[in-house]
């Protein structure tokens, strides 16, 4: 996370030049995080500001995010303080500058000052969304129990899975290790909504071997973030052939997925089964006959 503060904000206020501002009719704040920046240059070059976008407005940001926002105006020039990296803005005709670009990090501006106030100002007006009373007694406290149960649910995203490897010496054992139905709880990246089952981890060593432990926790790290099925299983397989180079790795998952039971299709009784196999247990056919045995 970047806490971005008023003194780098004057610092970028002062970068931009007469000569690339001044010939825009009007400037139009995004709100509400492009109100400072459009409010400040509107003070500073002696440019109204308008409440909609007309011709000669220049549109301002705090950031281009996933290049949502900057994509309502695909004709408009466009500045912004920041840009992610894997913004997606091939579709705006109009230019944009952004002073600080390719950026990954987490954001927090200075006028923001309460972060999570503002996020609970969001999940306020998500309840007004869906038709319900944000001040009614059994709704107060919920934006901040929902923050908190994220700390949680997304753990995983402040985890360095790098960090589980410590290994230890085969000693000359090569037969396969698996640690079958480690229970699963992630969330479906689409709906937001649980997926939650159990996934078999195996691997057979080659010259390290790793705490058993180790194997629940390297799916926990993943399963608590935003996630699909299939990639989850493939992040746990690559991640252990990276740190513990055993001759194969292989983990199947099996899960219950609320978006398909709840809305959609609303199949009650589906499990999704998926499968990632690397090394030995992909090239080998013994070997793969002999995990699917173990995992009956």
């Amino acid at each position: 996370m970047i806490y971005y503060t008023s003194t780098e904000f004057q610092k970028d206020l002062d970068s931009f030049s007469f000569s690339y501002i001044s010939h825009y009719a009007s400037i139009y704040g995004i709100p509400r995080g492009g109100v400072p920046l459009a409010v400040a240059l509107s003070l500073q070059f002696g440019i109204p500001i308008v409440e909609k976008p007309e011709d000669g407005t220049i549109i301002i940001d705090d950031i281009i995010d996933s290049g949502k926002t900057r994509n309502k105006y695909p004709n408009h020039d466009f500045i912004c303080l920041h840009m992610k990296a894997d913004a997606d803005i091939s579709a705006c005709s109009g230019r944009t500058y952004a002073v600080h670009k390719d950026v990954n990090d987490w954001i927090v501006y200075f006028w923001e000052k309460d972060t999570k106030g503002s996020i609970e100002d969001t999940i306020i007006r998500q309840i007004q969304c869906i038709g319900d009373n944000p001040n009614r007694e059994g709704l107060l406290e919920t934006p901040k129990r929902i923050i908190n149960a994220w700390v949680e649910l997304y753990a995983g995203y402040k985890q360095d899975p790098a960090k589980l490897f410590k290994t230890f010496a085969a000693d000359g054992y090569d037969q396969m290790v698996l640690l079958k139905d480690i229970e699963v709880f992630s969330t479906c990246e689409h709906h937001m909504l649980p997926f939650f089952g159990k996934a078999h981890v195996a691997y057979i060593p080659d010259k390290k071997v790793i705490g058993i432990s180790k194997l629940a926790r390297l799916v926990d790290i993943f399963a608590r973030r935003l996630q699909i099925q299939e990639r989850l299983g493939e992040q746990i397989t690559t991640t252990l052939m990276q740190y513990l180079k055993p001759q194969g790795t292989a983990c199947i998952i099996e899960a219950t997925h609320l978006c398909m039971r709840m809305r959609g299709c609303s199949k009650q009784h589906s499990i999704m089964t998926t499968s990632s196999l690397k090394g030995v247990f992909l090239d080998n056919a013994a070997a793969r006959s002999e995990l699917m045995g173990l995992i009956k």
